[in-house]
């Protein structure tokens, strides 16, 4: 069977440029994607409401996204040393 792909504008094509549809994949992304063999499941996370002082919550929103997970860390961290 003959293949029908067109190989020479293939070859001369330049990368696409990224856009709102298909964004260009970052290594955060990908490495989230990376499966975890030989880890333990991760367990479900509890949904809570709380309060924290306004000033901590900016400053952890000033972080980047993920900014619940770090919240998360740091809680986890202070349990584990209080141990």
């Amino acid at each position: 069977m003959k293949s029908r792909t067109d190989w020479s504008r293939l070859k001369s094509a330049t990368s696409a440029a990224p856009t709102a549809e298909h964004p260009e994949a970052s290594i955060r992304h990908i490495v989230r994607g990376v499966v975890r063999r030989g880890l333990q499941p991760v367990p479900p996370k509890a949904s809570v409401s709380l309060r924290v002082d306004q000033d901590v919550l900016e400053w952890f929103k000033q972080q980047g996204p993920g900014y619940q997970t770090r919240i998360n860390a740091v809680l986890r961290a202070f349990r584990d040393a209080s141990v």
